[in-house]
């Protein structure tokens, strides 16, 4: 009896304790932008591109940049630090802040589904261990793929990935029905993704753009702010 008796006086106890803890929310970012607002869900899976995010954030850095690089069906790309004061029609996208943030792949909980947030990066040659640019990112829109079309990605990928990333049913399922950039998967770090203002990378995604995917009408983040 002893036993059972001790583990009724601790319950209520530890229930007391239970009910004292809280679960930290995810980070959200808003950006307020020139075609409407994105509010982005930071994943704690990904806590080097999370605090890198959340300090540029505060810092201002993404306040005036230009969402440079738009390719319908794929993605929209902004964070380039050299695109806030560019000229009309100049090329972007080689600007940074003069260091990496080290990979953190997490599939396939964090995948490039549509509305996925990842971090550019530099090509393989460059870049073998496929580190993260420091500010540059984008937002995955994609499309959805038949059977057969994620047969050919997933031959993609095992070039690419050494036969680590595989595309499992329910992967497969996700492709299917919402849709995204499954052949960038394991290569470029998901740290996020859009919870609100879909419609707005949509808006985005539908800007005539120029021979290197710029928009023709500047598409600027005119305010990025961390949600409290």
């Amino acid at each position: 009896m002893r036993p059972i008796l001790k583990c009724l006086v601790l319950l209520p106890l530890l229930l007391l304790l239970g009910c004292g803890t809280s679960r930290r929310e995810p980070t959200r970012i808003l950006m307020q932008t020139t075609r409407g607002d994105i509010t982005l869900e930071l994943s704690d899976r990904t806590p080097r591109h999370r605090d890198n995010f959340v300090r540029l954030t505060r810092q201002g850095h993404f306040d005036g940049v230009l969402f440079h690089r738009v390719i319908a069906d794929f993605m929209i790309q902004g964070g380039d630090p050299d695109s806030r004061d560019a000229a009309p029609g100049a090329l972007l996208g080689n600007g940074d802040l003069g260091y990496t943030v080290a990979a953190e792949f997490r599939y396939p909980e964090l995948l490039h589904r549509r509305g996925a947030l990842a971090a550019a990066r530099t090509s393989d040659e460059v870049n073998p261990r496929r580190a993260s640019s420091s500010s540059q990112f984008y937002i995955v829109w994609g499309r959805t793929f038949t059977d057969p079309e994620l047969d050919a990605v997933q031959q993609r990928l095992d070039r690419a990935t050494g036969g680590r990333i595989v595309l499992s049913p329910s992967v497969r399922e996700i492709y299917r029905t919402d849709g995204g950039t499954p052949h960038l998967d394991g290569q470029y770090t998901v740290f996020g993704r859009v919870v609100e203002g879909l419609d707005t990378v949509e808006a985005i995604l539908n800007e005539r753009t120029d021979d290197n995917d710029r928009p023709l009408n500047d598409v600027r983040i005119v305010k990025a702010s961390v949600l409290e």
